[in-house]
This record gives structure tokens, sequence and C-alpha cells, in this order.
């Protein structure tokens, strides 16, 4: 069997990866300008024109949409795994400052305010993720500022306050398109105008610094999160999960409870009314089309797509009233939804499967046998997919308390080098960077499972992928090796969970670049679904960059009903042979 590890490409990552742990072992700051020389060495795909005078607008909008809106304030970026962890080092009550997010990455975060933002990391993949994108954001925003810095126009924007007229202006003195110049208006919002204001005023100049760096913290904020989701499925479910059968999904937090919840179908006129007067992505007429049987595509799916811009519409109180009838009716139906504010910002749902209703299932998950539901213990227990090594983390945690396994299912979403945005890869063999290893499995899908719920994009089986340790830190010599060896499906989290499913099976830690055969001895089902979302050969739609928006849906859901349909007919088929 062939292996690739690539040789070209990868020594200047590998020396960038070095270059930040090492200064991060220090225990005053690291200065992001200290990495910005390795950081445009390795030609990240991502950050090509990163060592270029030019903008590199793509760069730059990628880390906006990852990073919070008080990104231009920010100085010093704290991080570590638990509050505990920051009181230890002299930051109490981070909990207690202003929590902030990004538009495009989940993660915990707080600001004081001040200049300094906390991240609990979950991981090394968290660190891998924020440095290289700290990096990338400071190089491009000293960029806008050399070429904003003492211009005409700062005063002209400080005067009006910015405006319409400006834009031709300020997209000139940037040297930028006027599509990145909309872009990056979206992104900042309503802070656009005084963002910019900073940027021509203010170089950045900011620093790091890692509180804590060892594996223990990582498992005791792994620790304090399963603590979290033990204790609310004592008080909601009165179940103990270490006695029930158990199917384990990765995924999100919207596919399974739309498929076996039905919400969405029972206010549907209200989603058809918000349809009609909001018209979020001109989806009322398609709506009316799909209803009509004028146009392809699955009427639930524009439903469940348009219950997650619902429940988002209006005041804060509107949106409280809507989630809590929402959560009510779940809870009635025993799906149960914990979110984990305290430790890592990784949602879990617990499913009882004899509490489904059959006649309230999305119908293309209804199965033949149904009714035995009723006489199953097991549940479905499923996270919002980890980033990166935390996967291996939360599975080697939840497979120690949860019951027996029925199967481990992992649903994300992923870059292809062969398709389009929208089509679905089935791997069988996956290359892991973070432990070097070649796993070689059977996945319990193919691509006949899924094609039938598929309407726009192609189904591909027998696929190699490779996990990757970040975003940034590929380059095109890197991917293209990994290409000429037949790997097409770039992600990050399926490698980290084999190693984790290697343990459950194995009496002892996973090796590390071995060819591991988890063909033999694996004693439930293996199932992994990547669906496309990027292209990282095509420069405007850079690896993990592109929303995928409605028409995202159907991949995303197609998938999501073929792993839905492999559960309850594997259950039902226990249930008939112990009758």
């Amino acid at each position: 069997m062939d292996r690739a590890v690539p040789s070209r490409g990868n020594e200047e990552i590998e020396l960038y990866i070095r270059t930040y742990y090492s200064l991060l072992r220090s225990t005053g700051d690291v200065h992001v300008r200290s990495l910005e020389e390795t950081h445009s060495a390795m030609n990240s795909s991502l950050h090509v024109g990163a060592g270029d005078p030019v903008p590199d607008m793509s760069a730059f909008l990628y880390s906006v949409m990852r990073l919070p809106q008080c990104m231009p304030q920010v100085s010093l970026l704290l991080m570590g795994q638990s509050e505990e962890v920051f009181s230890r080092r002299g930051y109490p009550h981070v909990d207690h400052w202003q929590s902030v997010s990004a538009h495009s990455r989940r993660r915990m975060m707080f600001y004081d305010g001040q200049g300094t933002l906390a991240a609990f990391i979950a991981s090394v993949s968290d660190i891998d993720d924020l440095i290289p994108m700290i990096t990338a954001y400071q190089i491009e925003w000293n960029k806008l500022h050399q070429r904003l810095h003492g211009a005409r126009i700062l005063t002209e924007i400080d005067a009006q306050a910015g405006g319409q007229d400006q834009a031709e202006a300020v997209t000139a003195a940037l040297g930028i398109s006027q599509e990145d110049f909309g872009k990056l208006q979206v992104a900042w919002g309503p802070a656009f105008w005084p963002n910019l204001l900073q940027v021509g005023r203010e170089p950045k100049d900011m620093a790091i610094r890692l509180l804590a760096g060892s594996l223990n913290d990582y498992r005791r904020a792994t620790d304090g999160w399963w603590s979290r989701i033990s204790m609310e499925v004592d008080r909601h479910l009165q179940a103990d999960l270490f006695y029930r059968p158990t199917y384990f999904i990765s995924s999100n937090t919207h596919s399974l409870v739309n498929l076996l919840g039905g919400y969405a179908s029972t206010i549907e006129p209200e989603l058809a009314a918000f349809l009609e007067e909001v018209n979020p992505e001109d989806l009322w007429s398609h709506y009316q089309a799909v209803k009509a049987g004028e146009e392809e595509g699955a009427p639930q799916d524009l439903l469940y797509y348009a219950l997650s811009r619902y429940l988002h519409h209006g005041d804060a109180e509107a949106q409280a009233a809507k989630q809590a009838a929402m959560r009510d009716y779940h809870h009635a139906l025993g799906l149960l939804h914990v979110e984990n504010p305290e430790y890592l910002d990784v949602a879990a749902q617990v499913f009882q499967l004899k509490s489904l209703r059959p006649e309230q299932l999305d119908p293309r998950v209804r199965v033949d046998g149904l009714e035995l539901l009723q006489q199953s213990d097991a549940v479905i227990f499923n996270v919002d997919y980890p980033l990166g090594m935390a996967a291996y983390h939360i599975f080697a945690k939840v497979a120690a308390h949860l019951g027996e396994l029925q199967g481990v299912y992992c649903l994300g979403k992923a870059a292809t080098l062969n398709g389009q945005v929208g089509d679905v890869m089935i791997p069988n063999v996956v290359y892991d960077e973070q432990s070097q290893n070649t796993f070689l499995f059977k996945n319990c899908f193919a691509a006949n499972d899924v094609a039938p719920y598929l309407t726009h994009g192609s189904v591909f089986d027998n696929q190699k992928a490779v996990t990757v340790r970040g975003t940034f830190l590929q380059n095109n010599d890197f991917v293209g090796v990994f290409y000429r060896e037949g790997y097409t499906d770039i992600e990050m989290e399926t490698g980290p969970y084999l190693s984790g499913v290697y343990e459950n099976i194995y009496p002892k830690r996973y090796p590390v670049n071995e060819i591991v055969n988890l063909f033999i001895n694996a004693p439930y089902d293996i199932g992994v679904l990547h669906y496309a979302s990027d292209t990282p050969y095509s420069r405007r739609q850079t690896l993990l960059s592109k929303s995928l928006s409605y028409f995202g849906v159907a991949a995303t859901y197609a998938a999501a009903i073929a792993m839905v349909r492999r559960i309850l007919e594997q259950e039902v088929a226990w249930l008939r042979a112990k009758e």
C-alpha cells in the first residue's frame, strides 16, 4: 500500500510550526512580528501573497471571518484550556469579560475591553489554527496601513463618518478590487468605517501568550465538558449513558434534530410566511417552485434552512421565545441539546430511539419496522464536530463513559481536489498528519446510500482523504504531492477520530507513522461522509472558506439522511433478531 508523506513543500511548514511552538514555551509574550518571516516563507495556499507588498485580501478576509469583531482593538491574545488555567496564570474570571465570537469559527473567546482577548483552546489544533490566522491578519492589516497612513481620504472619512461616495476613493487608495471592498464591508459590518480609520492610523503589533500547554490541561478541559453533559442527561433524561447501546456521531447540531424531530414541518405555515415576508436569498420563489413540483429539490431541506434563519430573525426577546418553543418540543420527544459554554465550545445532543415518533420523522429516513424502536434502549450521541485533535480528546472521553458502541459516524465538510462544491466524498483510506498514520477501514457507506437524496452534485466513494493540521499549514507543493498519490479529500477531524477508534479497539495507544488496518478487528460500523465546501486549487475558493448558504444544504442533508437510515436499519435489525 502506498503512503503519502510529502517531502517537498513540507520543510517550510515544519519550520514554521517548530518556530511558534518553541517561542510559545516562553513565559512572556511572543510578538507576532517574530513569526512573520517563517509564515511568509511557507507559501501557504491560503496566503500566497504574504510576502508581496500588494494586500492579499483573500487571506485577510479569511482571517477576519474567523476572528472576533474586536480584533482591531486587540493587542494581546491569551490562550488557555479552562477558566482555572487563566485564573492560575493571573487572569481570574475571564468568563465575566465580554463574550465575543467569529462569523465562521466556533471558539469560546472573551474580551476585556482593554486590548486583551482570551481564547479557550481544546487541543493543539486550536494553536495551529489561531497562530497562522493571527499572523496573516497582522501582515495584511499592516499592508493596508501603509497604503492608508497619511492619505487625505482618512481626513475625509473622519469628517463625514464614511459613506458610499467615498468607497471608490478608498478602494483606489488600498489598491483592492470593488468586490473585496464589498466583502470587507460585509465582514466588518457597522464597524467598517471606524475600523478603516484605525487601519490608517495604527499599525498592528500583537503579542501572544500560551498560558498552559500540557496534555493534562487539555484532558482536564475535556473532563469538565463531559461532566456538564452527564449532569444534563441525568437531569432531563434520567438515563445513565454507560448502560445504553450508543451510536456515536460527529456532525452538526441541525441535521439530525431536523430529520428525527420534524419541528420544521409542524410550523410550516409560519416558515412560509417568514419566507414570503423576509425572502432571504430569494428563497420564497424557490419554495413556491419546489412545492409546485416545478423545481428539483426536497421541500424539507428548504424548510430546515428557513428554520435556521427564522430562529435568528427579530429582536432578542422574539428569538428567545422561538428557540424556547423548539427546545420544549424536542424535550417532549426525548431529544436533548447541551451547550457547553464553561469548557469546550462543542455542543452535544442525545436522542433516545424509543422516544422517536415515526410519523414525525423526515419521510426520507423512514425505514421498515420503526414501530420496534419502542423496545430500544439505544441512544444516538451527537457532537458538533470539533476542530482537529479536539476530536481525539472528545472521542476518548465519551468512549470511556458511553455504553457499548454500535457505530462511529463522522459527517463534515472538506475540500475536494477533483470535484466541485456540493459533492459528497466517501473515503476508505485516511492519512493523518497528526499521527502520520495511514488508516485503512471499511466505510459502511457507499455512493448508492447517498446519491438518491442528492439533487445537485455527485457522490464519490472509495476515496483517499488526508487530515491536515490546519487550513493555513499547507502549500501548493504539499497539496500537489497528495494529489499525485491519489488523495482527493482534505479535512481536519477524521484522522484524530480514527486514532480514538484504534484505542477503543486495541489495548494500547495509537501508533505513529504506520499503516493501521481497522478492517479486521472493528466490532462496529465506521462511517465517514464528507461534503465538499471548497476547491483549494481555485484561488477564489480557498480551503474551507466558502459559505455554502442554502444551496449547500442538499449535500449536508443527503449525507445526514444516509447516516440516519443506516442507524435506524441497524437498530431495527438488531431488535428483530432479539425477538
